[in-house]
């Protein structure tokens, strides 16, 4: 599977991982720890599912999600950034976007998904966007945050636009 491949090479370079979730709902967490030993490279995670827990717990500035919003590169970015300075993870993935069935707009449709990355080197986000109903999102957004990780880790240069 992706989350034991991933684990395998967090495992081998010796990081760790932490993850700040939104609308995957802690999916990405529970595939990492869905294989033994997950312990000893996944630090833990927050479900920031609201702005004032994305605030409170990963350091985000209001007027960042004023700005911006909620589901935005911007704020994947600064998600990704909280957690692995707050949990001292080597590397930090954070999910913000739109699951449905409800909530999109004609910019932001439905299954719009931004994933961040940061390490202490760079801190990119990756927009994307899924087809389906709202579990099919959330499964897509878990599976494609744990592919980047995995070409992070590998050294895969990755798309960001």
């Amino acid at each position: 599977t992706m989350e034991s491949v991933v684990g395998k090479l967090l495992q081998s370079q010796g990081k760790v991982l932490a993850t700040a979730e939104s609308c995957s709902g802690g999916l990405i967490g529970h595939k990492i720890t869905t294989v033994p030993g997950s312990s000893n490279y996944f630090a833990g995670g927050v479900i920031a599912y609201s702005n004032a827990l994305k605030e409170k717990l990963l350091g985000l500035d209001s007027s960042l999600l004023e700005e911006h919003g909620a589901v935005s590169s911007a704020v994947a970015k600064a998600m990704a950034d909280g957690i692995r300075h707050k949990t001292g993870a080597d590397i930090g993935v954070s999910v913000t976007g739109i699951a449905g069935p409800k909530g999109g707009t004609e910019e932001k449709p439905v299954g719009t998904v931004f994933i961040g990355l940061s390490t202490p080197d760079e801190t990119v986000a990756i927009p994307c966007r899924f087809p389906g109903d709202r579990w099919q999102v959330q499964e897509l957004t878990a599976v494609k945050s744990l592919d980047l990780i995995r070409r992070l880790l590998l050294g895969i240069k990755l798309q960001i636009t």
